[in-house]
């Protein structure tokens, strides 16, 4: 089955008759799911079911933010009052009994996951906390610290995948740098390469992720015209090249204030910039159908690193 380069969103705690539809005959790649539609685990596992069924695809990729307390999109059903800073401190403080609990609790939310249905997760955060970070970031990055952000952040996609949960880095190239909320405006970033490059960058080099989120950040000294995600420099030259990233790349949110076109254009233009996939999470049904209709199929490369995705979900 042909799917397309697009991760759609829904409104309610069930399918619609027209999101239903949608899912049999329009074939997105996957579906993000928010607060909004989750009401009781019983409800949830309804949910998947039905994506799946209408999906006609039983390893369909469902996707969450599972990140831990300021990002939860699962507060009515777990419990997990935690923050990946928590972890980062006490990396600092006791390394080896910081990686045996981490284990303990990235194996116990994947298992909370797949017993509700959902296959991805989008951790690990890998922005390095800076001095002047954006407060959106905050404490669901790891630490200041980019060897300790690197080294929970590979065990976190290893771990995850060992319970056979996706996991998503994000925001590479590296949001940390940002000192505002790309939700609402354009974060913008006036460090050269040699900077970025040293702290920023770092801890997405040599991750073993299948999949990673971009920033809608200008790095004004790499490409001052556009955000990383519509920038063929920083997606070709630093994402695939400098860093290294080999696996599938997919758009943040296009419906975030910091993308400055309509949805329509934002999708495209992420597309031809370098993206694989785009990610649309505002759930309203006509602009999922409009996009549905205006992305592409996914590429050789794509189909080829979705076969990866899953083999590990099997």
């Amino acid at each position: 089955m042909k799917k397309k380069a697009i991760i759609i969103s829904i409104k309610g705690f069930k399918l619609t008759i027209k999101e239903k539809l949608l899912l049999s005959n329009e074939h997105p790649w996957g579906i993000i799911l928010f607060s909004r539609n989750i009401k009781s685990k019983k409800q949830i596992k309804h949910l998947t079911k039905d994506i799946r069924k209408y999906s006609k695809d039983k390893n369909f990729p469902i996707l969450i933010d599972e990140e831990g307390i300021n990002v939860s999109r699962l507060k009515t059903i777990i419990n997990h009052n935690i923050s990946a800073n928590y972890f980062g401190h006490l990396f600092m403080s006791n390394k080896n009994i910081c990686i045996s609990l981490y284990k303990e609790y990235l194996n116990s939310l994947c298992k909370n996951l797949s017993n509700i249905g959902i296959n991805v997760n989008t951790i690990p955060v890998l922005d390095v906390i800076r001095k002047n970070t954006s407060k959106i970031i905050g404490n669901r990055s790891f630490s200041n610290k980019t060897k300790v952000v690197k080294e929970l952040g590979n065990i976190t996609v290893n771990q995850c995948n060992n319970n056979k949960i996706i996991s998503v880095i994000k925001h590479i190239p590296g949001h940390g740098c940002g000192t505002s909320d790309s939700h609402f405006k354009i974060p913008k970033v006036n460090l050269d390469y040699q900077k970025l490059s040293a702290i920023d960058f770092f801890p997405f080099k040599s991750n073993p992720a299948k999949l990673a989120m971009t920033a809608h950040i200008l790095y004004k000294r790499i490409d001052h015209i556009n955000v990383a995600t519509f920038s063929k420099k920083i997606i070709r030259k630093i994402i695939r090249k400098k860093i290294g990233f080999k696996g599938i790349l997919m758009s943040d949110d296009i419906s975030m204030k910091a993308l400055k076109y309509d949805l329509v254009t934002n999708a495209i233009k992420s597309l031809e910039a370098g993206c694989n996939l785009v990610l649309y999470c505002a759930g309203n049904i006509d602009d999922n159908l409009k996009l549905i209709k205006a992305v592409p199929f996914i590429d050789k490369f794509t189909s080829k690193k979705t076969s990866e995705i899953y083999k590990i979900l099997r």
